[in-house]
């Protein structure tokens, strides 16, 4: 199973993070860099530093020209991110390459990596979640309010992890099998992005 895996090595990154809990702080990735191990560290990574890029820039007070640097970063960030995810999925594609689907195998709503995705965007937010539970400078209502949530997103992940579990399963022995689609944006393309190709004449 992969999800007890993925959440332990998650939960490693955002305190990892946090120890200098700063955007620029390079990224020390302790496992091999041919495991998916390595790519889940490194996915969860861009998703904490761009969890914190996406605070900055809401800012109500921030200045024009930094919020359109964050803005770009955030766009550059997405693209890492997004290619991270299809690595992960290239692991599973070529791990899964032999295995012969049965006639009546389905298909999966959205690709093994993108669950993954979503089960280490639901870490930062538990963790996130949880440390609003902790404040001291706010009133009992707010601690009850986010506990509740907290529980809601545990539950949640406890969901995701088990579905990811399954669907991997359920691959291996030809009930189901991948189909990746390429992400294709088009807004960092300078040939596809009309604003960027018209900049260009």
């Amino acid at each position: 199973m992969i999800s007890p895996i993925a959440n332990t090595i998650f939960q490693r990154v955002i305190n990892d993070y946090h120890v200098h809990d700063e955007i620029n702080h390079p990224i020390k990735n302790p496992y091999e860099a041919s495991t998916l191990e390595h790519l889940l560290y490194l996915k969860c990574w861009i998703d904490t530093a761009q969890w914190h890029m996406e605070d900055v820039v809401r800012n109500p007070n921030i200045d024009p020209n930094d919020g359109l640097y964050w803005k770009r970063r955030i766009d550059k960030q997405n693209q890492v991110r997004t290619d991270t995810v299809e690595y992960i999925d290239s692991y599973y594609l070529n791990k899964y390459m032999h295995v012969q689907p049965l006639s009546d195998a389905r298909i999966n709503t959205e690709s093994p990596a993108w669950a993954i995705d979503r089960l280490s965007i639901l870490a930062l937010k538990i963790y996130h979640m949880e440390q609003e539970t902790l404040r001291e400078d706010v009133d009992s209502q707010h601690i009850d309010t986010c506990q509740q949530k907290l529980n809601i997103l545990l539950e949640q992940r406890n969901d995701l992890s088990k579905s990811i579990d399954e669907l991997l399963e359920d691959i291996e022995s030809g009930k189901k099998y991948m189909k990746v689609y390429k992400q294709m944006k088009m807004y960092n393309d300078p040939s596809l992005n009309p604003v960027l190709y018209s900049s260009q004449k």
